[in-house]
């Protein structure tokens, strides 16, 4: 393998429906960053049928050039005909970096190419940097620059793990929704276009799709609310978690939690933040009952205004909150509550 041959970072654009996924103008914002450095093109890889009219919204949010494979085959995602298709434009475009996104696409998708492109694969991702590996020189072994640093939680999220494929191409990772930064997007913009047929083959991995059924079930997406009232094993117990939803009702927020709280049974896993959960960024994070481990915090840590209340005034939480509140939640939430209704029926 000869590694100057691969150019150019690129990023698998993920689409449902004639729609693309949020995680695309996620990779596409951290693919700029990425290629500054590296003085190369952002390249976005876009799969399926029909879906030619998606090209300029990923120019408007940083594709240099889309590589656009349009297929019958690719009209809803199964495992092959996207593995064919990823694999053929990996083989012929030779591409530096390849991200995707880890989504339950994505985590399907990209151990698949990784290993048909006999390379390795980072998962989970929460931070990508350029760099030199190892990090730290070592006598007697070359340190190679310009290589793609991936950091991922490791061991339940009890550390981390920075990792780099120096002696592979494409250097691949599936990257975690909500961690990356969306660039802001330039109307107007427009990406070369490469139109590209991946000769895709059926054979006795394809699997035929007898039946969609949509879900109708009412989900809430807590990467997408702008406040969040989040408890943790302070809370004490699923049905004290009540405290919790009346403030997020008063504020106009959702409820979120810690993994201790699902651990627990108290909440699903979707309302978890955390390394092992989502990371969000509301405009306001309310850490209930949160000791502030970091783990939880790698979660939250952007968010814009953090108010922590914890009746142990040393729990690590309050290093990271702007405003701390030492006490009883049992008390000091109902208070909160009520004194915010108040103020909004004063209005």
């Amino acid at each position: 393998m000869n590694l100057e041959d691969y150019k150019g970072v690129y990023v698998f654009a993920q689409q449902v429906d004639n729609e693309l996924s949020g995680i695309a103008f996620e990779l596409l914002g951290e693919a700029g960053r990425l290629a500054k450095p590296l003085n190369t093109e952002v390249t976005a890889v876009l799969l399926g049928s029909n879906v030619g009219n998606l090209v300029d919204q990923l120019a408007e949010y940083g594709a240099d050039k889309v590589i656009v494979v349009d297929n019958p085959e690719l009209e809803t995602y199964r495992t092959e005909p996207y593995a064919q298709a990823l694999t053929a434009v990996i083989n012929e475009f030779k591409p530096e970096i390849m991200l995707v996104g880890a989504t339950a696409i994505g985590r399907d998708l990209g151990p698949t190419v990784s290993a048909r492109v006999a390379t390795g694969l980072t998962a989970d991702c929460t931070v990508l940097e350029i760099g030199d590996f190892p990090i730290n020189p070592i006598p007697g072994r070359e340190q190679k620059h310009n290589q793609l640093l991936m950091t991922r939680p490791a061991f339940g999220g009890n550390t981390i793990a920075t990792i780099a494929c120096p002696d592979h191409r494409p250097q691949m990772a599936t990257v975690r929704a909500g961690v990356m930064q969306k660039a802001e997007p330039k109307p107007g913009a427009k990406a070369e276009v490469i139109n590209f047929d991946a000769k895709l083959e059926k054979n006795s991995k394809y699997v035929e799709i007898q039946e969609v059924i949509k879900s109708v079930a009412e989900t809430v997406d807590i990467m997408d609310a702008k406040i969040l009232v989040s408890g943790g094993r302070g809370v004490g117990s699923a049905e004290n978690f009540k405290l919790l939803e009346d403030l997020a009702e008063a504020l106009g927020g959702e409820v979120s939690c810690s993994r201790a709280v699902t651990d627990n049974g108290w909440l699903p896993v979707d309302r978890q933040v955390g390394q092992t959960g989502k990371t969000v960024r509301p405009q306001v994070y309310f850490a209930i009952g949160i000791s502030g481990a970091i783990q939880h915090v790698a979660g939250m840590e952007e968010s814009d205004l953090i108010i922590a209340i914890n009746k142990d005034e040393d729990a690590p939480i309050f290093d990271v909150a702007d405003y701390g509140i030492v006490g009883d939640l049992n008390k000091i939430v109902p208070q909160l509550t009520a004194a915010i209704k108040a103020a909004e029926a004063n209005k």
